[in-house]
């Protein structure tokens, strides 16, 4: 099985803790989203039962040989001591359309028939929650219940973008592992691994894109990001006095064939500003922070309220125009 890329202290701090006499019952794994915190806690997962399985030999650190029994049973989501708690599609018949807003007090219920008996395959069973950020208040106290007396041999691996809005008493029960953003370099090499018919333009644009996490850039594969930014780049410079690059952009960004690329405008605007914002001091630095609070602003309304895209699109444009 395929290990992240980057972070490789925290993955040494797991693997150390792993070959350790005994291994703590609760993992937070925290960090920005998109860094490749999920993929960890999966490979861990994965390693972990693979080394209770006590099938095969292992090689060091936490990698796990793909034609390992564990693996397989894992990929093909039948492993009876390995769960994954994550929101559910909101229609169970069309699995491709929107989720649910939260992880619900009945998903982690489900798992108290499991938790009342032993782990099937060895001494170890996993439960991976992706991301617990999302579990709903009702959930996450039906959790802690877990957490403050964790069934024999069960290790907890959470995954959280925002730590800090977690309750208290949760953190409080794990062993934190921070993951940070990628170096460019890093992010550059994921990518070509999972895009491999990119070119080296669309790899660049996509890193620049993915400010450190690989999986942001993923959600741009394909939208013509270096495109989308010249253009941005162009009304910026020039701020547009006819008008004829934010028309341009707008119309190319409105209808439903163009929707992907348009989520990607809304989150692109504030991300260029911001950059923009750091080269600059004074009188100039006060016109990009206003610049970027009105994009955040119009970004969270266009997305809240479902605001006509091509007029949204022609708004944010006369934003980015302030900054010449």
């Amino acid at each position: 099985m395929t290990l992240p890329v980057g972070n490789d202290a925290g993955q040494a701090a797991f693997a150390a803790a792993l070959g350790g006499a005994k291994l703590h019952h609760a993992w937070l794994i925290a960090g920005p989203e998109g860094v490749g915190k999920a993929s960890f806690a999966r490979a861990a997962a994965t390693r972990l039962l693979a080394r209770a399985s006590g099938q095969g030999d292992l090689p060091p650190g936490l990698a796990v040989p793909e034609q390992h029994p564990t693996v397989k049973l894992i990929e093909a989501g039948s492993h009876p001591d390995f769960r994954v708690l994550s929101r559910l599609p909101k229609d169970a018949e069309k699995p491709d359309q929107d989720l649910a807003r939260s992880i619900t007090i009945a998903q982690v219920r489900t798992l108290q028939p499991m938790f009342a008996t032993a782990p099937a395959m060895g001494p170890a069973r996993v439960v991976l929650i992706d991301a617990i950020d999302d579990l709903e208040r009702g959930g996450a106290n039906a959790l802690l219940k877990n957490l403050e007396e964790p069934p024999a041999g069960t290790v907890f691996l959470l995954v959280s973008h925002a730590p800090g809005r977690l309750l208290p008493t949760i953190r409080s029960r794990c062993r934190l592992l921070r993951f940070e953003r990628l170096s460019d370099s890093d992010v550059a090499r994921v990518l070509r691994q999972q895009l491999p018919e990119a070119d080296e333009g669309e790899i660049g644009a996509l890193v620049a894109a993915a400010e450190g996490a690989p999986g942001r850039a993923l959600r741009f594969a394909g939208l013509d990001i270096a495109g989308m930014d010249a253009a941005i780049a162009r009304i910026a410079e020039s701020g547009d006095p006819g008008n004829a690059e934010r028309v341009k952009l707008a119309k190319s960004l409105a209808g439903k064939a163009a929707q992907a690329r348009y989520e990607a405008f809304l989150d692109r605007v504030p991300a260029f500003i911001a950059t923009q914002a750091r080269g600059r001091s004074g009188a100039r630095l006060k016109v990009a922070l206003d610049a970027y609070a009105a994009a955040q602003d119009l970004a969270g309304a266009a997305r809240g309220l479902s605001l006509d895209a091509q007029g949204t699109v022609f708004e944010m444009a006369g934003i980015i125009a302030t900054l010449r």
